[in-house]
This record gives structure tokens, C-alpha cells and sequence, in this order.
């Protein structure tokens, strides 16, 4: 199902302590918003809009470099205008369902929107919600009355509704009044809201103590896979050779379709099978002149994205280059250099390594070229 995203970045996180406002502030190594949403892309978001104050566009930017389908907006005065500049800075048609989300809820599971947009099929909106399992207290500095919790719910976001209904309801919300949340602003133009099961991982950020244990959470709302790449390619005549990104002056090159960077073609290989997205040939086949001659960087960059698209990220790389000739390690600081910027990488989590066979096998008797690459991909559990 197409759906949009509206997520409320605005506030000043005055409650939360003395620094940076919640979305920017890191968690587990990444920007809060960012958690939301790689999460969003990754359950099939086709358009998310962050809503935010003027003087925090560019940090929206810096915190979601290298996640595509996004853009920043400038929000209002106060939660609910900021939802209908969000609401009104969204492409596609307006009866689609529409997310509206707090970036302070980084854990949210691409598991709870697709359990929201099956509600929304037979309801105007949908929230996650939890039951009230504490016993309630109504008083000021003394107990005065004890409260029943039957039918009681905690509401959580992100919440769902149909755009059009959700537009047209803040549209007849009084002016004098600031709701708590979207599902009332549709609950009372009389629309039909589904409660659907919350969790408690899905904690609103709001105090200083909530980071901490937040901290603590997160190594358990992310997992590590591993890809592995091989790609070798036979020498012919030539003059230089592409290798890791880096040109090399050469008395012979390597014989491919593209550019025949073999380095480049085994990272880009690993990269996928980590995400489990088939492989080069794939997304390139070697038969579409298109590619012909392509620099081996734009196949790299593809699979880097492809990772952003399903939330995740690119942990470290480590290339392996099997040859008797050229040398590689006067070139082995250029090619780091070179994936680190592709990749978006710090030097530190790329490694370029070269090893000869002894004169063994075809890539000792100088007549190709072997590659191996590992890579760490983080994606959403």
C-alpha cells in the first residue's frame, strides 16, 4: 500500500535537558530522527516529510545524509500546525494513508506500520496504543479518588489516517484549542480510530533519564548482517588499470564490460548479499550496452543506496586484491581514501589488503585478476 510520512521535529526539547533538541542528539551512533526514518523507508515509504524549525533544515539534512525520499519543511508555533505543514507539503494523492510521527519515538518496527495500514482499511484512522496497567490516582497532594483503568489506553505514535480525512478534520479543529494528539482531532469530526497493539520499546523521549535507557534498548532494535563478494576478470592489453576507485598506470588492463574494476565489483557483491538483493549482475547486466565502459563506482554507489532504502547501514568494508602485478601497496592509501568518501565510510572502517598465490593458479601465471570483499551491514530487526 502507498503511504506517506509526516514526522514532527519541531519542538525545543525543554524537558529533555540543557543541549541539543532530541531529533539531532545521538543514539547508539546515530541522530534519533534518523531511526524513524531508515525505518520508514524500509517498510516502503514513498514520501517523508520532516517538519522542523527554520534554523534546523540543515541539520535535518546533516543527520539524514544519504537517505533518499525526504525533504524538510518549516513547522508552526505549535504541534498541530507543524502537522499541517507537513500535511501540506506532501506529493501523491491525498487519499492515501498518511503516518504522523514523533521523532522523539526512535524505535518504532516496520512490523507496527504495516499493522496500522491494515487497520486503516477499515477505519478512518489507526493508532498503536497500550492498555493502562498501572492503577490510576486522581489528586493534587493526597490521593481524592481512585480510578478505574478498564478501557484505558496509552496512545502512542505513529498514527494513521487517510490524508484527505485527517486534512479535513485539523481544518475544522477550533482554533482555541490545541489537541493531544491527531487521532482526536479525527475522533471528533466523528471518525472511526482502531486501536492497534503498541509496545512499550516504542517510548516517547522526553526526559534526561529516558536517553539512558534508551541507549540501553537500542542494542537490541538493530542487527548486523554480513555479505561477501568474489569477482576476478582476465588482463589483456592496455595501459592502465581500475582498481578500488584508483586509476593505476599499467602495461596491461583488465578485460570487462564496465570498467572492470574488480575490487569495486566484489564490494558492490558483498554489499548486496548482506541486504540479501541478488547480486552485480543483477542490477547490471552485463548484456545492457548501457553499462559499457561505466565507471564501477556507480554500481557501488547503487548498492550503498539500496542498503539506506531498507534502513540500514554500512558498518565497515575490507577488500582483498589476489595478484602478482601491479603492486598495490603504493595505491593502497588511495583506494581507503576512495571508498571511505563513496561509502561515506571514516578511513578507519575500510580496509585494503593485496596477497600474491606464489605463482599458483591463474591469477599466478598473470592471467586475471582475483577480488574478495567482506562488508557489515546494521538493518532494522
Amino acid at each position: 500500500m502507498s503511504f506517506s510520512v509526516v514526522i514532527v521535529a519541531a519542538g525545543s526539547s525543554t524537558r529533555a535537558g540543557p543541549g541539543t533538541p532530541k531529533p539531532w542528539r545521538d543514539l547508539a551512533g546515530r541522530p534519533i530522527l534518523r531511526w524513524s526514518v531508515e525505518t520508514f523507508l524500509a517498510a516502503g515509504a514513498e514520501d517523508i516529510v520532516v517538519v522542523t524549525a527554520a534554523d534546523r533544515i540543515s541539520a535535518a539534512d546533516d543527520a539524514l545524509a544519504g537517505l533518499p525520499g525526504w525533504r524538510a519543511v518549516t513547522g508552526g508555533a505549535t504541534r498541530a500546525l507543524s502537522v499541517q505543514a507537513g500535511l501540506a507539503a506532501l506529493a501523491g494523492d491525498p487519499r492515501d494513508p498518511v503516518l504522523v510521527h514523533d521523532a522523539a519515538r526512535p524505535f518504532v518496527t516496520t512490523s507496527q506500520v504495516a499493522a496500522l495500514l491494515t487497520a486503516l482499511e477499515t477505519a478512518d484512522g489507526a493508532i498503536l496504543a497500550l492498555p493502562v496497567a498501572d492503577t490510576l490516582k486522581r489528586g493534587q497532594t493526597e490521593i481524592e479518588a481512585t480510578l478505574s483503568r478498564d478501557g484505558l489506553w496509552r496512545a502512542q505514535t505513529p498514527q494513521a489516517f487517510r490524508r484527505d480525512i485527517l486534512a479535513a478534520a485539523y481544518a475544522a479543529w477550533p482554533g482555541d484549542a490545541e489537541p493531544t494528539d491527531d487521532a482526536a482531532v479525527v475522533e471528533r469530526t466523528g471518525g472511526r480510530v482502531a486501536l492497534v497493539a503498541g509496545d512499550p520499546m516504542l517510548m516517547k523521549l522526553t526526559y534526561p533519564e529516558d536517553f539512558a535507557m534508551a541507549e540501553r534498548l537500542a542494542g537490541g532494535a538493530r542487527v548486523t548482517c554480513i555479505g561477501q563478494g568474489v569477482d576476478a576478470h582476465r588482463w589483456g592489453p592496455g595501459e592502465a588499470v581500475w582498481l578500488c576507485g584508483v586509476r593505476i598506470d599499467h602495461d596491461q588492463t583488465l578485460i570487462g564490460h564496465s570498467d572492470a574494476d574488480a575490487g569495486l565489483h566484489a564490494l558492490t557483491d558483498a554489499i548486496l548479499g548482506a541486504i540479501g538483493d541478488g547480486d552485480i549482475g543483477e542490477h547490471f547486466p552485463p548484456t545492457d550496452p548501457q553499462w559499457k565502459g561505466a565507471a564501477s563506482d556507480r554500481f557501488l554507489l547503487h548498492a550503498a543506496e539500496r542498503v539506506s532504502a531498507q534502513g540500514g547501514r554500512i558498518l565497515n568494508v575490507d577488500v582483498t586484491l589476489v595478484c602478482e602485478r601491479p603492486r598495490i601497496r603504493p595505491h593502497r592509501d588511495a583506494m581507503r581514501a576512495r571508498l571511505a568518501e563513496l561509502l561515506g565510510l571514516p578511513l578507519a572502517r575500510v580496509s585494503v589488503k593485496a596477497t600474491t598465490t606464489e605463482g599458483m593458479g591463474f591469477t599466478g601465471r598473470q592471467e586475471g585478476l582475483l577480488a574478495q570483499a567482506v562488508c557489515a551491514v546494521e538493518l532494522p530487526a
